[in-house]
């Protein structure tokens, strides 16, 4: 039986066979959860290639090579949660070195980078990665050591060019680090288009059914790896072997659920954009969003992701509080529809100055648009939009 495939047909066949394959010794068409912390040595100096479970585990290892392939990468790395992931990334820097990030990220990224490297002399400055004049002329600076961009961008969708942030950063002789967590390597592989390191949170879409935390790193260098690795190794954030076996599993019905995601978000979108109790809409899918073409051009779709803000004559707390059947919760990407208020959640500890100075207002709300009937969402959405005022 042939236990690791690289070279795919497909992406749905690549999603479900990709990295290890099955268990070779039992014929078993899943791979095995090895529920162990150590391993029995063969001798003195002598191990079976693995040693300890937070330096390696077989379970984790098959998810590893499955992210490396899936994002057309050669190394995989399994952290405990999406920031775990992160952490592991911005430990990579040291002491004065300065990380450019795009106007609107994470939340929890901004937070890691504000309130704890901050303390080791690791520091950021926002910038608008969209506009190339703007990007040039930040990264020249010596103590600037990357580009860390989110596209679309959470949580208002802006899109950035993902070869040219590359090409720029490449220029300088920076990284280009890239959160695809919103599009997954299902609709947009950033390694093709010059990044070097790939950042998911898999606790989203990845997973996909809001029962794990997980995250994932990937790279094609070596070297970059290799001190990934040893990051990996000696800080511990380690994924755990039942929560990579659930990520495997939610892994291999990612394509059909990222379609049905994504063909939901479309009509919504575009229900939203002509809703008279709505504001602006901000979605990639849309043909007169200003990221519209970029998104063609670099991804297979624009995702489910959407962000709208009602009319001012409309009460936000009411509009959620008219929900039903679309939870008001944290997280995103799950089978179900989740919506959140970003301002007082997901960006909160972004200051109120630099949110309102790159448009997250206090009306704007984040829909992570589920597999239901669309039909059931929208009316939803509709009763609750009335109920708003």
């Amino acid at each position: 039986m042939k236990t690791e495939n690289h070279n795919k047909a497909g992406k749905l066949t690549q999603l479900i066979h990709g990295g290890i394959d099955g268990d070779e010794r039992t014929g078993a068409v899943n791979v095995p959860i090895y529920q162990t912390s150590t391993y029995r040595q063969i001798e003195l100096g002598k191990n079976t290639g693995y040693e300890y479970s937070r330096t390696g585990n077989p379970t984790r290892e098959a998810l590893e090579k499955l992210a490396a392939e899936l994002e057309k990468g050669r190394f995989g790395l399994a952290f405990a949660s999406g920031m775990a992931a992160i952490t592991a990334v911005l430990t990579l820097f040291q002491t004065g070195d300065k990380i450019l990030i795009s106007n609107n990220v994470y939340g929890g990224t901004f937070r890691v980078l504000d309130k704890v490297f901050n303390h080791f002399g690791i520091n950021y400055e926002m910038i608008d990665t969209t506009d190339r004049q703007v990007i040039e002329t930040a990264v020249q600076a010596a103590n600037v050591k990357a580009l860390y961009i989110e596209t679309p961008a959470n949580p208002l969708m802006t899109v950035t060019d993902i070869q040219m942030n590359a090409e720029i950063a490449h220029k300088y002789g920076k990284l280009l680090i890239v959160d695809n967590t919103f599009l997954t390597p299902y609709l947009q592989r950033p390694i093709e288009h010059g990044a070097d390191i790939v950042i998911h949170s898999a606790t989203k879409y990845l997973g996909g059914h809001s029962d794990l935390i997980a995250g994932l790193v990937v790279v094609n260098d070596e070297k970059l790896a290799e001190r990934l690795y040893f990051i990996q190794n000696s800080t511990g954030g380690v994924l755990q072997p039942f929560d990579s076996f659930l990520l495997i599993r939610g892994i291999k019905t990612l394509g059909v659920r990222m379609e049905r995601h994504q063909e939901n978000a479309i009509v919504i979108a575009e229900w939203l954009a002509n809703h008279s109790g709505v504001k602006n809409v901000y979605y990639p899918g849309l043909k007169g969003d200003p990221g519209y073409e970029v998104q063609k051009k670099q991804a297979d779709g624009p995702g489910a992701m959407i962000s709208f803000e009602l009319t001012d004559d409309k009460n936000v707390a009411r509009f959620f509080q008219g929900l039903e059947l679309v939870g008001l919760a944290e997280s995103l990407g799950g089978v179900e529809s989740i919506i959140c208020h970003p301002s007082s959640m997901t960006h909160a500890a972004i200051p109120a100055d630099i949110r309102e100075r790159v448009g997250i207002t206090d009306n704007l709300i984040r829909l992570s648009v589920g597999i239901e009937d669309v039909k059931d969402i929208i009316s939803d959405l509709d009763s609750a939009i009335n109920y708003a005022g």
